[in-house]
């Protein structure tokens, strides 16, 4: 029993390295595999049958072929885009959107929706949720649906798959996933957003973001995705990260969240837009703001000295001093400001390095380096395609469990 156990192990070990290095490489030989996983070319060859057989992967065609030495022409294998299908959500303030996404991580069919989700009830935000997933389904017509993952805009809980606790709503505990599940059959997983656009950016740049990195968002909330010794930060009973609403200034200005003096009450759109009015401190922020009303107070920063560049400034210079306090725990590492903040960060970059050098984290800030991306949606949405896809990949296809091959929850 104990043998047969261990080769059930190896066999799932094996196939699980041939599938991911077909996902990172796209279409590479067996003889690029070989060289990839270390596995032999008997192995690869027997596994690469058995998952071409099973609908898994398959050959691929067009391209110019690599000549081997003996100049017989090596044959590329690709992920087969019919072997299964997931769905990535997205919701945040006031914004809905999904994708249904094929087994290559092609978008077969994709929506976005508008919606008020301050004033909305906790299970009509779940049908809206509910109902998309329905529409991308039916539309999509293709292979089975194995994976819904969902991001929010908030703090999440994993392991229950619930929201914790977001601005986008006034309503707390709510159980996403077990009522998509319910609705659809199929395993879900509800994410930290910001985890997401960690998650993303590993897969878009491996050489840049791979072992230690930060994801910040700057938009009209401020969140972060933190990556440490190449595993994605979350704490022990919520999604972790929580970087905008660390304590810039004790008894601060009013944050969404209800207290005072977080970072996000200086750095969030809402933030910038009150400061730059020159606006109360105390007033209750704004519900909402447009790309273009951020981009503009950027534009007004840049031309002339005024409320709108000091705004810039407080901004930067909280998420210094954040990140700071951060360094002093965590070594330095690559950072990527994601969102329409991030247009206008050549605002804020002298500040946030002033105030990184100022803080006991700044003692390494010359070997701190920034990169920009102004929107956030298609990393959260990447993200979300990459955990639900690797999840099909690990504990669908290594093991060799049958995929359902049937439409799910369409009645």
């Amino acid at each position: 029993m104990s043998v047969g156990i261990r080769h059930d192990d190896l066999r799932k070990r094996n196939r699980a390295m041939v599938i991911s290095a077909v996902r990172r490489a796209g279409q590479p030989s067996r003889t690029e595999i070989a060289a990839t996983t270390g596995l032999s070319h008997s192995t690869i060859s027997t596994i690469s049958s058995d998952l071409i057989g099973e609908g898994i992967l398959a050959e691929s065609k067009g391209g110019e072929p690599a000549l081997m030495k003996r100049g017989r022409p090596q044959v590329g294998l690709a992920l087969d885009p019919d072997a299964a299908a997931v769905v990535a959500v997205v919701l945040s303030l006031n914004s809905l959107s999904a994708a249904l996404i094929d087994y290559a991580g092609n978008t077969i069919a994709e929506e976005s929706r508008r919606l008020v989700t301050q004033r909305m009830e906790a299970d009509t935000l779940v049908d809206e949720c509910i109902g998309i997933v329905r529409r991308l389904i039916e539309a999509g017509n293709k292979g089975a649906v194995l994976r819904i993952a969902v991001a929010i805009q908030g703090v999440t809980d994993s392991g229950s798959r619930t929201l914790l606790w977001s601005p986008i709503t006034p309503h707390d505990d709510i159980p996403f996933a077990d009522k998509l599940e319910q609705e659809f059959g199929v395993p879900v997983t509800v994410e930290n957003d910001c985890n997401m656009i960690a998650e993303a950016l590993r897969w878009r740049d491996p050489s840049r973001y791979r072992d230690d990195f930060i994801a910040i968002l700057l938009s009209h909330g401020i969140g972060m995705g933190l990556v440490t010794k190449g595993e994605l930060f979350t704490g022990t009973q919520s999604s972790g990260g929580e970087f905008g609403h660390m304590i810039h200034r004790p008894d601060g200005a009013l944050c969404r969240c209800g207290r005072r003096g977080c970072i996000e009450a200086y750095a969030g759109n809402y933030a910038i837009w009150r400061n730059a009015r020159q606006g109360d401190e105390n007033a209750e922020p704004l519900a909402d703001l447009s790309d273009g009303d951020i981009r503009a107070l950027a534009d007004a920063a840049r031309d002339h000295d005024g409320p709108e560049r000091e705004a810039f400034r407080k901004a930067g210079e909280a998420i210094g001093f954040g990140l700071g306090s951060m360094f002093a725990l965590f070594d330095p590492a690559p950072l990527a400001f994601v969102g329409v903040g991030a247009t206008a960060f050549d605002l804020m970059e002298p500040h946030v390095r002033a105030a990184i050098a100022k803080t006991a984290g700044g003692l390494h800030s010359k070997a701190i380096s920034f990169d920009t991306e102004p929107n956030e949606v298609p990393l959260i949405r990447e993200g979300c395609m990459m955990r639900a896809l690797l999840y099909v990949d690990d504990e669908v296809f290594a093991p060799g469990t049958p995929a359902r091959r049937a439409q799910v929850g369409v009645a």
